[in-house]
């Protein structure tokens, strides 16, 4: 297959993003366009945007840009089931075997189109799958900043196997789609599974931008919840800490259990109320957290074994 007939779907989950929809949409429309004239794409490349079960105007302004342009395709769901689940559906729902290159983004703008180009680039050579890193978090606030470098670290320690400042834009063959659609998790952690597929990777860089309009898809409870979810997805080595510190615990406890009988032999003891109290509250302390960690593993046993659809297709443009 030549070149000049690489077919390219660019996927978009949406949640409430009817203040940048329309600008997007020409912004990508264009960048088509350009790829189409330099021959780096064929010229039934498209885009597709998935409806998170908005509930302002988005959906309708799908349905108006897909009138106007049959390169505009689109999915809704029922409801809101979360970025990663539409993300998912866009690479699965509407990318048959003749889509060459899938390349997933944001709808807010915030990660760069042009971009897009490069990645492309890197794909006709021979790459086949290109992340899209931010060498620029400027835009960021500070929290978010220090947040996301202290996840990434984290993420490595536990032994996870991350691309640093990479969020969801990048770019894959059918190859790597195809290896994709066999991981039947109903929780996925996205950022994490790619790096394990493998394959011929490389990345891009860019500087992240200001968000056009609209707010975050991703407060503090939600990044908090995302960040747990990847690191159960990928490492069982919170549950290894929680064993080794019962058994530091229990070490510690049969050393003060020999302290405490030598000073009872030697009628050294004294009221010992503010040592109970203190063992009391940081073992206490101690269980909960592990019951709680191993908690948080289980749960996701019980999410799995249901094996209940990721999501629920209200309506399909194509």
């Amino acid at each position: 297959m030549s070149v000049k007939e690489k077919k390219l779907a660019i996927v978009l989950p949406a949640y409430n993003e009817e203040p940048v929809i329309e600008k997007t949409t020409h912004i990508l429309l264009a960048l088509l366009d350009k790829m189409v004239q330099e021959t780096l794409i064929s010229a039934d490349s498209f885009i597709v945007y998935v409806d998170d079960g908005s509930k302002d105007k988005t959906w309708a302004l799908m349905q108006s840009l897909y009138a106007q342009d049959s390169r505009v395709k689109g999915i809704h769901f029922s409801r809101n089931f979360g970025h990663q689940n539409a993300l998912i559906a866009g690479m699965t729902e509407l990318t048959d075997t003749d889509v060459d290159y899938v390349v997933t983004i944001d709808a807010d703008l915030q990660d760069d189109p042009n971009s897009i180009v490069e990645m492309v680039k890197l794909a006709n050579g021979g790459k086949d799958l290109v992340y899209g890193v931010r060498n620029d978090r400027t835009s960021d606030s500070w929290f978010k900043r220090v947040s996301a470098q202290s996840f990434y670290k984290v993420m490595n320690l536990l032994g996870v196997q991350t691309i640093p400042n990479h969020a969801d834009f990048r770019l894959m063959d059918q190859k790597v789609l195809n290896v994709f659609k066999q991981y039947d998790e109903r929780d996925m952690f996205l950022r994490g599974i790619f790096p394990s597929i493998g394959f011929n990777s490389a990345e891009v860089y860019y500087a992240r931008a200001e968000r056009e309009a609209g707010e975050t898809k991703y407060p503090l409870r939600k990044m908090l919840k995302f960040a747990t979810n990847g690191i159960t997805s990928f490492s069982v080595k919170p549950i290894t800490m929680v064993r080794n510190l019962g058994i530091a615990m229990f070490t510690v406890s049969v050393i003060f259990m020999i302290y405490v009988l030598w000073q009872y032999f030697l009628k050294n003891t004294t009221d010992g109320w503010p040592m109970l109290m203190i063992s009391v509250w940081l073992i206490g302390g101690i269980q909960l957290m592990g019951i709680g960690i191993i908690g948080e593993y289980i749960g996701k046993i019980f999410m799995e074994v249901k094996h209940r659809p990721r999501y629920v297709i209200e309506t399909k443009l194509k």
